[in-house]
């Protein structure tokens, strides 16, 4: 009987096809739209994801890595006074203007590292050494940097000199640094070359990075260093998450992603439920036939079941399998952004089933009301 079934389907070439490309369109939508809005929230944590320091000590106001109220010289010491402290370290993290040869501007992230120990330093030197971060007017910039040069006609390797603020900045090294959310390039200096960058203001430091004992835990240490006045701690995957958590719930970017899945999954279930409507108008007499021969409503059941996941089956694994390859094709280039993990394919699937499932069901309301002797008629 299931064999059957599976003929019926695939005999009918046309409505076989529309569920196949309604179906695939559907979780094509879903899988890509949920992939961007994954990989864009990856951006927004970028500079925690590059600096990779385990425990993160900012103004007892802030809320996620991208926002920082500077904090005064003496707070690094406050830091390394809290037990459990291995040591601790300044940042410096802000946006600053960089002024190409031609005249033009470029805003860049640029990030102040410690000079004695380089911490948070890029993962990966594609061109040139860390070492070189000590000499004069030195820095680093990100390939993503170097690629928005090129664009404004400006070739940067080692040697080549912009501006920052009007003071020269001189390429030592290039690096590979993941994307930050606006998507200026990461520039790399020593932490007070990068005071010397920045526009002058009462308090300078971003932030205190710091390492715990082997002996504490990094959730342990934060949690001492937040009983400071006027400073917080993080532990590096809550701030991880609450940086993600903050874009989520201060921007529209849930909601405009949210209401394309949700035009997907209405996009399949109007194709799909339509179709396999039709296709079991189609086909009434023939079901009618083998009920008058005596099937019974479970067989019955069970081969619309198997037609309608076998097309769900088939157009889920089609747009999981055009997805994959979008993303492939866009994370050579790093843009759009682009992160599948396996949750956005197991959302699709589950969704997939119950588009099948409420195709079934409308399809199996018109055999449960049909007479056997339809087809003496």
């Amino acid at each position: 009987m299931l064999r059957i079934a599976l003929l019926m389907l695939f005999r009918d070439r046309a409505k076989y096809m529309m569920l196949i490309v309604g179906l695939t369109f559907c979780s094509l939508l879903m899988t890509q739209q949920a992939s961007v809005f994954c990989g864009l929230m990856l951006w927004t944590s970028a500079t925690v994801r590059n600096i990779g320091a385990k425990v993160w000590v900012f103004d007892a106001k802030v809320e996620q890595v991208n926002e920082v109220i500077p904090l005064r010289e003496i707070d690094v010491t406050r830091v390394r006074g809290i037990p459990g402290v291995e040591w601790a370290v300044p940042l410096y993290i802000g946006i600053e203007q960089a002024r190409l040869s031609d005249g033009s501007f470029q805003n860049v992230q640029l990030v102040g590292l410690d000079t004695a120990t380089f911490v948070g330093r890029p993962m990966e030197i594609t061109k040139g050494r860390i070492e070189d971060l000590r000499m004069p007017d030195a820095v680093i910039i990100d390939q993503v940097g170097v690629d928005k040069f090129r664009k404004k006609g400006i070739t940067i390797d080692i040697g080549t000199t912009f501006e920052i603020n009007d003071k020269t900045a001189r390429v030592v090294a290039l690096c590979h640094a993941n994307r930050s959310f606006l998507g200026q390039p990461y520039v790399y200096t020593t932490y007070d070359r990068a005071l010397q960058f920045a526009k002058p203001q009462r308090k300078m430091m971003s932030c205190v990075l710091a390492e715990p004992k082997p002996e504490v835990s990094a959730k342990e240490l934060a949690d001492r260093i937040s009983k400071l006045p006027g400073l917080k701690a993080f532990e590096r995957d809550d701030l991880f998450w609450n940086t993600i958590w903050w874009y989520i719930k201060n921007t529209g970017i849930p909601i405009s992603f949210g209401t394309v899945v949700l035009m997907g999954v209405i996009v399949g279930i109007a194709i799909a439920g339509q179709t396999f409507y039709l296709f079991i108008l189609d086909n009434l007499r023939y079901l009618a036939a083998l009920k008058a021969m005596g099937a019974r409503m479970p067989i019955l059941a069970a081969m619309v079941f198997l037609q309608s996941f076998s097309v769900g089956f088939v157009g889920f694994g089609l747009g999981v399998g055009l997805t994959s390859i979008f993303g492939y094709k866009v994370l050579k280039i790093e843009q759009p952004p682009f992160f599948m993990p396996w949750q956005v394919p197991a959302f699709v699937a589950v969704i997939i089933i119950l588009i099948c499932c409420f195709s079934a069901a409308i399809g199996l309301r018109q055999i449960a009301k049909l007479e056997p002797a339809v087809v003496f008629k």
